[in-house]
């Protein structure tokens, strides 16, 4: 469910739009941090993950999980819910450009409508 406007269409309204690349939670880390001036190695050290790890988050070939989320939320007093829900968005955002998994759902919701 998005944004609704009396007189407007829903997808002429900015917050109801997707990017069209996904953005990871971990792009907006890495922004983070380097506003801060702090290096991954020192993050990384700090909320005691490898930095191999934190890099890989911070480049987007891992997901922001639970612990990672509260370990950023510790050291950067940034709510660990907001890091979650980006990845979410970001999941959902990958999963639905996926046309074998979105054909899958569309059969799925075809099938459900019969019963």
């Amino acid at each position: 469910m998005g944004i609704t406007l009396k007189g407007v269409a829903p997808d002429m309204i900015a917050n109801n739009l997707n990017p069209s690349q996904p953005i990871h939670p971990g792009e907006m880390i890495k922004d983070e941090i380097e506003y801060r001036g702090i290096s991954q190695k020192d993050l990384a050290t700090e909320i005691g993950i490898p930095a191999s790890v934190l890099n890989a988050v911070l480049n987007g070939k891992r997901a922001v999980t639970t612990e990672y989320a509260l370990l950023l939320e510790a050291a950067l007093g940034i709510e660990a819910d907001i890091w979650l829900k980006i990845q979410s968005d970001y999941n959902k955002q990958v999963a639905r450009s996926n046309p074998s998994f979105m054909e899958r759902i569309n059969r799925i919701r075809k099938v459900a409508a019969f019963i």
